[in-house]
């Protein structure tokens, strides 16, 4: 190449951008009063679009690949310079690159726990934190709604409104799943994807999609995990007469490996109360661990404790029926008096506790000698 085509070489206009960042989703083209010759080259690199902007308005835009900058290339710019035919002139135009790839280390977490209800536990204070992917489907959108005329949009600066939305669609979407929070940990793929799904949608007017939302973990307060800790050492503990039989079986292989007298009498101790416990039906309704006594032999220093009196009888209460009126209720020795009155005939009728049904009490064997006291009537003067 000669001198002349080197020269020529120079003055060749290119527009691209080499992202060297990990987190810029837009960046401007520098350009000194965003002059730009007409026929400059423009390189769109994969995970890139490129947007031009003449006066404020979005003009153009270019996926991946080369392109010649002329009137034919740029209808909607040519358009708007009202261009009726071509010229090599320079134009001004301001060129935005938007980083169209997925910026996965994104991060989301509740700063207040989200409170739900839940079929078991009742209201429960949920925390959760995870990651999320982000991507621009839009870059006009993004730039009509989000950057503006940022000459170089951060992925900072957009995180903590996306993490606010997602803060606010976790209530939701945790009460909507009807999942139990015991079974949360199995279903955090399915909530994800609901959330990614739902997020996706709300951002569209942004030109924001969110193809991966994943949930690390979801938590409790501290007392909720106290509480379920609990419940799960009775789960494995199971029955606690086993688990007491399991402690006394290890108590008498430690004791055995003791070779001294108080290791050798607590393992014959250990084994007899085994021995008794396996003899006697160890958990059986009524049954009682019973003593190393003799019969007949109290422990000194545990003084008798005197023996009650048995309870009074109750008397017996008897009913009489005397002229279609109930009377009573009566002892035996009023019973006595109602026979001298002439009240308690023979033929009275009578009940007590126990009785079918009345009887005539000349039929009730306990109340003859009632009337076998009783002097017949006199009988007729003369």
């Amino acid at each position: 190449m000669d001198i002349m085509g080197r020269i020529r070489g120079e003055f060749v206009d290119i527009i691209e951008w080499t992202d060297d960042s990990r987190d810029t989703i837009v960046w401007r083209f520098p350009r000194y009063e965003n002059e730009i010759k007409m026929g400059a080259k423009l390189t769109v690199r994969e995970s890139q679009a490129a947007v031009f902007v003449n006066e404020g308005q979005i003009a153009d835009a270019y996926p991946p690949g080369m392109y010649t900058l002329e009137t034919q290339n740029m209808p909607v710019l040519s358009t708007l310079k009202g261009w009726k035919y071509g010229f090599n002139s320079p134009f001004k135009a301001e060129v935005y690159f938007v980083t169209t790839r997925q910026f996965t280390d994104l991060k989301w977490g509740t700063q207040n726990p989200v409170i739900v209800r839940d079929p078991e536990f009742g209201m429960v204070r949920l925390r959760a934190f995870g990651a999320f992917a982000m991507r621009v489907v839009s870059p006009s959108l993004l730039l009509k709604e989000l950057a503006g005329t940022d000459p170089q949009f951060r992925t900072e600066e957009v995180s903590e409104f996306l993490r606010q939305l997602i803060v606010g669609r976790l209530g939701g979407a945790l009460a909507n799943a009807h999942v139990p929070m015991l079974d949360l940990a199995t279903r955090q793929d399915q909530l994800g994807g609901t959330l990614a799904k739902a997020l996706t949608e709300e951002l569209a007017p942004y030109g924001i999609a969110i193809p991966k939302f994943v949930i690390e973990n979801i938590s409790l307060p501290p007392e909720v995990e106290e509480a379920i800790d609990k419940r799960s050492q009775m789960g494995i503990l199971g029955n606690l007469d086993q688990y007491t039989q399991f402690q006394t079986a290890n108590a008498i292989e430690a004791a055995a490996q003791n070779q001294g007298g108080a290791g050798e009498g607590l393992g014959i101790g250990l084994g007899m109360a085994l021995g008794q416990r396996a003899a006697g039906g160890v958990g059986q309704p009524g049954f009682q661990q019973p003593g190393f006594q003799q019969p007949g032999y109290q422990q000194p220093g545990q003084p008798q404790a005197p023996s009650a009196p048995p309870p009074l009888p109750t008397p017996e209460q008897w009913f009489l029926g005397v002229g279609g009126q109930q009377l009573g209720p009566f002892d035996r020795a009023q019973l006595a008096l109602q026979v001298s009155g002439g009240q308690l005939r023979p033929d009275t009728l009578v009940w007590k506790n126990g009785m079918a049904a009345w009887t005539a009490a000349a039929q009730v064997a306990e109340l003859a000698p009632l009337f076998g006291s009783v002097p017949p009537p006199l009988p007729p003067q003369a």
